[in-house]
């Protein structure tokens, strides 16, 4: 499957969730089981045999990707996740949105220097919640690999914030 495929495979929403938004809904490519199956081997492709430890998955649609991209790999996967959801002991980074803050998490015993890993996500877009999630794993000592993402948005220029870190995007709008 080539990238033109797989974008025919997405459908685009005008005016969702506001006016002005061109919506990239990807509730079309997860429900044939086909192209789902395709899409996580194109994202695991240049990782095969690479020593890949453990996939983190950022919440919610990360975990979508995430999950079957470490059984891909045969490795695990750990969650990031928004601030108060993990019930043990975590690692805590707060980054910027467009209007204000958020939270991310991660479990402190998730990771350590023995790990090799990428972080997965459906969508790069402004590179708030990437930059996260790659300083959380960073911090807790693993090696980060690289960043896949189903889609990545040019305009909003969001690998900018992840700069020298390996990103692999399949679609880029």
């Amino acid at each position: 499957m080539n990238t033109e495929e797989l974008k025919k495979s997405i459908r685009d929403i005008p005016d969702f969730p506001k006016k002005g938004i061109l919506f990239r809904d990807i509730t079309t490519l997860l429900k044939d089981a086909k192209v789902l199956k395709e899409t996580i081997e194109l994202m695991a492709k240049d990782f095969r045999n690479k020593g890949i430890t453990k996939v983190i998955g950022i919440e919610s649609r990360g975990f979508i990707f995430g999950i079957p991209l470490a059984l891909e790999l045969n490795a695990g996967f750990v969650p990031v996740r928004k601030k108060g959801k993990l019930p043990a002991e975590v690692l805590s980074y707060e980054y910027e949105l467009e209007y204000g803050t958020d939270t991310l998490e991660i479990h402190k015993d998730a990771l350590n220097e023995n790990d090799k890993v990428i972080i997965a996500d459906d969508l790069l877009a402004t590179g708030g919640t990437a930059k996260a999630a790659l300083k959380l794993a960073t911090d807790l000592g693993a090696k980060v690999e690289s960043c896949v993402f189903l889609i990545e948005l040019m305009d909003l220029k969001g690998r900018d914030k992840i700069v020298g870190t390996n990103i692999k995007t399949l679609i880029k709008y």
